[in-house]
């Protein structure tokens, strides 16, 4: 398809890199005519991750290998004619599926023969992943008794419904055959081939998206004794947390709500995707339901009515799973954030303690130093006077001056006090401005 507008004379405008894409998706799986009677075996594979290209080049390699048009690198969906038999081959984002369309007798019984020897073609191509769905659809004309799903299907888990109009009967009981395919018959009245092969499609992805659905429930089970003990230590850890503990304490029950709230978070990431795929692939069986108009037959559940109260639950179950953990997420970040701002109160209060034993010590150093200045002047003094009394005596020894040394010495200890400590006042106010800088 081509994604370039012409204008005037010739010339183009160029388009965004993602129109052709865009455009191409609106008709990437068109519905397919078929004729009645056929045979639709369907398959579906698990192929998230790298299986995906692997199948991808496993399926260009089976087309080319028998003069095929393989798809196109950026096709999701590919069809291929072998013959009478049809290949329908679509890649979404988690898993692929293979619909082989072949004729069959008008006069065949329902669902013979087994669909295990009409899937023969499948071993053509490598396994492309882990198998989801087996479905083994028969389009008939009906035909009762011969065509009576009551006589097919388990009566028990039997759900039956008319289209819109009328114009057709389909019928299954969900539950695999002997071959491990899930029968589903079409019994067609009115239809024509465009409207059989839209009917069809519908029908199979109902199947599908139903079994895709309901892989979130095995990872809700999975889930639940996690969270469920999870919630207790939580019950417990609140208890605690009502009883004022010491630092310590405290401490460690942070420690273990933190280890806690990451256990739930890991479990809520791992979980996240396939929850959200279980809600989308639910909204997809609505929809096609809806598409399909069902009408009751009989006092037989329609298809609806049947997987409300069969796959509901379960989906519901899916659905509080999530809902617990992210509550569980919001509680435990409460219950932390609270003993966090315990542990932050006591710190500051220990952090005040330890301020007011900084400030009685340096209290304590500020008198011992005082002391030690007045000790530090005092015997500084002492020591200047008496090396002052010796030149005094040698002074008063030559004859040159007349006074008396002890006299002259006595007058100089106020000078000599006074002068000393005014010099250690000065260095110290120095030092201290030092510091401060």
């Amino acid at each position: 398809m081509s994604a370039d507008v012409l204008i005037g004379d010739g010339s183009r405008l160029t388009p965004h890199p993602l129109r052709a894409a865009i455009l191409g998706e609106v008709h990437a799986r068109p519905f397919t005519p078929i004729s009645v009677p056929s045979r639709i075996v369907h398959f579906a594979f698990d192929t998230s991750g790298p299986r995906a290209q692997v199948d991808r080049a496993n399926l260009v390699t089976f087309c080319g290998s028998r003069g095929l048009q393989p798809p196109l690198p950026y096709e999701k969906h590919h069809r291929a004619l072998f013959g009478t038999t049809v290949l329908r081959w679509e890649q979404h984002s988690e898993f692929t599926t293979y619909t082989w369309e072949m004729p069959t007798d008008p006069d065949a019984a329902p669902f013979h023969p087994d669909a295990a020897s009409l899937a023969l073609p499948m071993q053509l191509v490598p396994q492309p992943g882990p198998l989801l769905v087996a479905v083994d659809l028969h389009l008939l004309a009906e035909n009762l008794p011969r065509t009576a799903p009551e006589r097919l299907f388990d009566n028990a888990s039997l759900a039956i419904a008319e289209n819109s109009d009328g114009a057709a009967v389909y019928a299954t009981d969900f539950q695999p055959g002997p071959s491990g395919f899930v029968q589903i018959l079409v019994a067609n009245r009115t239809m024509s081939p465009e409207r059989a092969g839209a009917l069809v499609q519908r029908v199979i992805e109902i199947e599908t998206y139903r079994t895709l659905a309901l892989l979130g429930l095995p990872e809700a089970q999975r889930l639940s004794p996690s969270i469920a003990a999870s919630e207790r230590r939580l019950v417990e850890a609140t208890e605690q947390m009502r009883s004022a503990g010491d630092l310590a304490a405290n401490h460690k029950l942070l420690d273990e709500l933190t280890a806690l709230a990451a256990e739930v978070e890991a479990g809520a990431a791992s979980s996240v995707f396939r929850f959200g795929a279980s809600r989308a692939y639910e909204e997809i069986v609505e929809q096609r339901l809806q598409t399909i108009g069902e009408r009751k037959v009989g006092g037989l559940p329609t298809w609806s009515s049947f997987l409300a109260r069969r796959m509901k639950p379960a989906l519901r179950t899916c659905v509080t799973t999530e809902a617990r953990q992210a509550s569980l997420s919001l509680k435990l970040a409460r219950a932390a954030n609270l003993l966090r701002t315990r542990v932050d109160v006591e710190l500051e209060q220990q952090n005040q303690e330890l301020l007011k034993s900084m400030n009685a010590r340096t209290r304590l150093q500020l008198r011992l130093q005082s002391t030690v200045e007045g000790l530090s002047v005092a015997a500084i003094t002492y020591y200047v006077v008496s090396l002052f009394g010796y030149v005094a005596k040698a002074v008063h020894e030559t004859g040159k001056f007349h006074l008396e040394p002890s006299v002259a010495t006595a007058a100089f200890v106020p000078v000599a006090a006074l002068a000393i400590w005014w010099m250690v006042r000065h260095i110290r106010k120095k030092h201290i401005a030092v510091d401060d800088s």
